[in-house]
């Protein structure tokens, strides 16, 4: 399935440019290197070093099987590791924690991620390389507009519940803008909600949490689930990562999808799929930090990239489950 999305991803692209170069995935086995791998599979002549932390599934190591891969096994927030690592002429800095259940539980990591790790990966840049930056829409949190756009950044204290996660965030765009300031070739991409088949199916993200609990036979929200999100299927956003990784002209971009939703309609989706009651009960959610609303200005991928035939919600829901039932 993945390699499906990947083929129709690299349609889109001219990934020529990078015949003859070495490409660095960190965080290589995670849903959004996945499809970065898997494109990389359909490119010749070019050198991929697949980073990852934990042992990979079976799955992932026939994406990985392929001409000229090499897979680095360790913790990048280790030095030692880092330093071993290979210099690369373009590095995807996809590595850390999407889930808020693993970044909350591992605070430091999390920090440590996005900050040293930023650092230690810069370094590994060849003169004249290309540097893409994962970033999070978690940057906006804290702001009360209803569509936040590049020129915006969030409003939280050091103490929100969330703040590992958002300020290591923030400090890995300001690192990377440090690095644009003395010529380094750098991309950022703030990235909302993306969702689609590469998971575990221990991924604690609520879209993924209730196909699990349709496939066991009801859906049970926690609240009213009146909260509203729009999610973007993964294959659209890698294609729109790789064009702002190889022609973008400016440097921070918001990336998302159009399919609008609340939880609550979400669970209904997916129960009437699995033709699953759905039990929602009529209570407010509970104030953890996670914002009521997320809604990205799309406006700059559009006009620069011409990005406009997202993959609906539907489709990419028929897709994800269908991946957790073979899980």
């Amino acid at each position: 399935m993945i390699e499906q999305d990947a083929k129709q991803i690299v349609k889109q692209l001219d990934l020529r440019q990078l015949e003859g170069k070495t490409v660095m995935i960190a965080g290589a086995s995670g849903l959004i290197g996945s499809y970065f791998l898997a494109c990389l599979k359909q490119v010749r002549q070019v050198k991929v070093v697949a980073v990852i932390r934990s042992q990979p599934k079976a799955y992932w190591l026939k994406l990985a099987d392929f001409k000229d891969v090499r897979i680095m096994r360790g913790d990048l927030t280790d030095l030692n590791f880092c330093q071993s690592l290979p210099r690369a002429d373009v590095i995807i800095h996809a590595a850390g924690y999407g889930q808020p259940g693993r970044f909350l539980l591992k605070p430091l990591k999390t920090l440590k991620l996005y900050t040293l790790t930023t650092f230690f990966l810069l370094d590994k840049l060849k003169p004249g390389g290309k540097f893409l930056y994962i970033s999070s829409s978690e940057v906006y949190s804290g702001l009360k507009a209803l569509v936040y756009h590049e020129n915006q950044i969030g409003r939280t204290n050091t103490d929100h519940p969330r703040a590992c996660y958002i300020e290591a965030k923030r400090a890995g765009e300001a690192t990377c803008q440090a690095a644009k300031s003395q010529g380094v070739n750098v991309k950022i991409c703030r990235l909302a909600l993306a969702y689609g088949p590469g998971t575990r199916k221990d991924d604690q993200r609520v879209l993924y949490q209730l196909i699990v609990e349709g496939l066991k036979g009801e859906i049970r929200l926690l609240d009213n689930g009146r909260v509203m999100r729009t999610y973007c299927y993964v294959a659209d956003s890698v294609e729109v990562m790789w064009q702002i990784l190889l022609k973008g002209k400016e440097t921070v971009y918001n990336v998302g999808g159009e399919s609008r939703t609340s939880i609550a309609n979400l669970a209904g989706k997916i129960g009437k799929y699995l033709k699953v009651k759905v039990i929602i009960p009529n209570k407010s959610a509970a104030k953890v930090g996670a914002p009521e609303d997320v809604r990205l200005d799309l406006s700059k991928i559009k006009k620069e990239f011409h990005k406009t035939n997202f993959v609906s919600l539907n489709e990419g829901l028929k897709r994800t489950i269908e991946w957790l039932k073979q899980l």
